[in-house]
Formats: C-alpha cells, sequence, structure tokens
C-alpha cells in the first residue's frame, strides 16, 4: 500500500464526472487500498477517486478511525429520508467547513472490489454516516459539498453546533 496526494480545489478533476468501474482487477484493489490509507492517514472520514486524480466512480468510508472501512465501486443512492443540516468539510477543501442539508438516512447500492453487488442502509442512530456516502458519492459526479452549502446559515442557538 502507499498513499496517495489529494488533490484540491482548483484541480479539475474534482469537477468531471467519474467513468463507471468495469474492469475488477488489482489494479482496482490497489486504488482500494491506497485509498484507505491515504484517507485514514490524512485524518478523513471518507475519500473518493478523482480526490486522488483518478476518474473512477469508486469511493472509501470510515467513521470510525479505519475499524470498519466500506469500499464503494459504482455507487449510487437508491433510497434517502429525512433531513438533517450539519456543518462539512472536505480533504480537497482545506481550512474551509459549511453547513449542508442532506438525508437523514440512505440506502446505497454498490459493488465490492470484486465486483459483487452489496447494498448499505444507514440507521437513524447514525446520521454522520449518510452525511459521509452522500458526500463521497457527490465526488463522483464533480460536485463539492461547497456547491451544496447553505450560505449565511446559523445552527439555532439551542443547539450543539
Amino acid at each position: 500500500m502507499a498513499t496517495r496526494q489529494i488533490v484540491t480545489v482548483g484541480a479539475e478533476v474534482l469537477r468531471e464526472k467519474a467513468k463507471i468501474v468495469t474492469e475488477f482487477s488489482e489494479r482496482l484493489w490497489t486504488l482500494l487500498d491506497d485509498m484507505r490509507e491515504t484517507m485514514i492517514l490524512a485524518k478523513g472520514v471518507g475519500l473518493a477517486a478523482p480526490q486522488v486524480g483518478i476518474l473512477k466512480r469508486v469511493a472509501v468510508v470510515s467513521t470510525d478511525d479505519g475499524k470498519t472501512v466500506y469500499e464503494l465501486v459504482n455507487p449510487v443512492i437508491v433510497k434517502s429520508a429525512g433531513s438533517q443540516i450539519e456543518e462539512e468539510g472536505c480533504l480537497s477543501v482545506p481550512g474551509r467547513v459549511g453547513f449542508v442539508e442532506r438525508p437523514l438516512t440512505v440506502a446505497v447500492k454498490a459493488q465490492d472490489r470484486f465486483g459483487k453487488p452489496i447494498k448499505i442502509k444507514t440507521e437513524e442512530g447514525d446520521p454522520f454516516l449518510a452525511i459521509v456516502f452522500c458526500h463521497e458519492i457527490d465526488h463522483l459526479d464533480g460536485v463539492l459539498y461547497t456547491d451544496k452549502a447553505i450560505e449565511g446559515y446559523k445552527p439555532p442557538e439551542n443547539s450543539d453546533k
């Protein structure tokens, strides 16, 4: 495994639509392994292939410091419910944060590193995971959280944000 350089705002690859993965080979497995290592070392909770300069529909997600890592190939959100507004940041947009409205729960269909279909459903007890899945899948379509940030949003005073 090796770490990859994370590209930042201004890199054209972040604004392009990633291509569907059709070949499930050692090359993909190396990319997934490298992305996992890069995400963990950068202290991120998700990383999409365009963030390391690769225009493939691939992402890794971990909200528990790398103990559980979801590898998503060709992910699609097939169902969402509820709504939440939370603060987001991004490894490709260093030093900035913004509030974004996302679903409270999502169901994601994808493939694993071998091409086998997988489905992941977030629960109401883990709304952060839903945010991360949405954020990383947006990257695959050339969308950054800053495109969706609610300008001038201030959380309610009685909230913990």
